[in-house]
């Protein structure tokens, strides 16, 4: 698998407490037809799937469990928001390096102009743990 350094949303990003990726991806403003009043429609998720990976690299310690979700948004401020999926809660015993997240691809729905992942700590928070997530150029099965 082959990270695209210009999508990376995450780059061995340490999570310690909940928090959102480092890096926020830009889809670009949607363009507006000749002849209409309004902008086109955009949804990330809908046609040729986008591979994502969202990959532990350093094991997590003393945390209950972690679940990821993505969200999109109209600012690049992380402002107004909106949840498109997330996993479930992983238990800490998994989060070993290596252990990939089960969202694969960018899901439907992500429809606004910047794109991020949030990582949500539940339990204590964690002395260890790293996370690379960002578009690939395909995901090893």
């Amino acid at each position: 698998m082959i990270f695209d350094k210009q999508n990376l949303l995450s780059d061995d990003q340490v999570v310690t407490v909940s928090a959102e990726s480092t890096n926020v991806l830009d889809a670009g403003a949607t363009g507006t037809p000749v002849g209409s009043a309004v902008a086109l429609n955009r949804d990330l998720g809908k046609g040729t799937k986008i591979p994502l990976r969202i990959q532990v690299t350093a094991d997590f310690a003393t945390l209950t469990s972690l679940s990821v979700s993505v969200h999109v948004g109209p600012n690049a401020d992380r402002t107004g928001d909106k949840t498109v999926t997330n996993t479930e809660n992983i238990p800490v015993a998994d989060l070993v390096a290596g252990y990939v997240f089960n969202i694969d691809t960018i899901p439907l729905g992500a429809d606004d102009q910047y794109f991020w992942v949030y990582y949500n700590v539940t339990g204590s928070a964690a002395t260890a743990g790293a996370i690379t997530a960002g578009v690939t150029m395909g995901n090893d099965e």
